[in-house]
């Protein structure tokens, strides 16, 4: 079994003899580009000490090119630390916030680089008097503010809906003042109308409440003026039914009341416009159960409740 200390010593050897072999081969390198320009410089006429000052400029200047790019690489590093620095200074004492609220949802779990984020309270992400934790992310902070700001664009779309509410119902209880003022003074109308005209001693008959109504003013007497004329037709109407089953026999007429069952309140009329022996005659023709009917119809008592 071999010694663990030579280990070691043959890890030196190896790695002496690869450095040696890259030496070796870069001198050889260097070796044939020498050879090569000297044979440029031959075929130009040179003469051997134009040859060698050439080849040992070219040599001085990629030594010196050498150690030229090794300073600029150097000084690049620096300049790249430095802003680096700047860089993680402004971040530190949170410069426009940049740090707070970009780069600590974004580094805070990374170990060592999140040491450069500023030091902020948890609550710099969560709204006043919120029980929610800090947005873990970016996206979630501006996913947030769009929906605050779509319940806001809500809120004022109530506002503005209940303002034109307000208005219409505004509008609404004015003309309601309106017609209750109206109504107001119909009913007074009506109520003065009824003391003077309709409950009087001396209340005129329907044909003088029909002049009545065609003087005063349509607007308020339409409806009026338009039952009365009804009225008056039925009462003409009526008028003619009863000259009609007056000359009929009794029987003649109760039989054809008894067929009108569906109508019994018009034969009530007519039979309460008759005079009282003809209404009593067709009554005895007629079916027992349909006079008891006719009766409690045209029955006083029974028309007022």
């Amino acid at each position: 079994m071999a010694d663990k200390n030579t280990i070691p010593e043959e890890a030196e050897d190896t790695k002496a003899a690869k450095k040696a072999a890259k030496e070796a081969k870069k001198a050889e390198k260097a070796a044939k580009k020498a050879e090569k320009r000297r044979r440029q410089l031959e075929k130009a006429g040179a003469s051997p000490e134009e040859i060698q000052r050439a080849l040992d400029a070219e040599t001085d200047y990629e030594e010196e090119g050498g150690g030229s790019k090794l300073a600029v690489f150097l000084v690049t590093i620096v300049i790249i630390a430095i802003w680096l620095a700047i860089l993680a200074l402004l971040v530190k004492m949170d410069v426009g916030g940049f740090g707070s609220t970009v780069l600590k949802p974004l580094l805070e779990d990374v170990p060592y680089v999140n040491r450069i984020l500023p030091d902020t309270d948890d609550e710099t992400f969560v709204a006043e008097g919120s029980t929610e934790q800090p947005y873990a992310t970016l996206d979630e902070a501006v996913a947030r503010i769009k929906a605050l700001e779509t319940e806001l664009q809500n809120e004022r779309n109530a506002k503005t809906e209940s303002q034109n509410k307000n208005e219409t119902l505004k509008e609404q209880s004015a003309q309601l003042e309106e017609y209750k003022a109206k109504e107001a003074a119909f009913e007074e109308l009506k109520q003065k109308f009824d003391e003077e005209v309709v409950f009087s001693d001396q209340a005129p008959d329907i044909n003088t409440y029909k002049e009545f109504y065609e003087s005063i003013d349509p607007a308020n007497a339409e409806a009026i003026y338009k039952q009365v004329l009804e009225q008056q037709q039925q009462d003409e109407e009526l008028e003619q039914y009863v000259s009609m089953y007056s000359s009929m026999k009794p029987k003649q007429a109760a039989a054809i009341f008894d067929t009108m069952k569906g109508d019994l309140n018009l034969v009530a009329k007519i039979l309460k416009a008759m005079d009282t022996d003809s209404s009593s005659s067709i009554l005895g023709a007629m079916n027992a159960e349909t006079a008891a009917k006719l009766t409690k119809i045209m029955n006083p008592s029974e028309s007022n409740k």
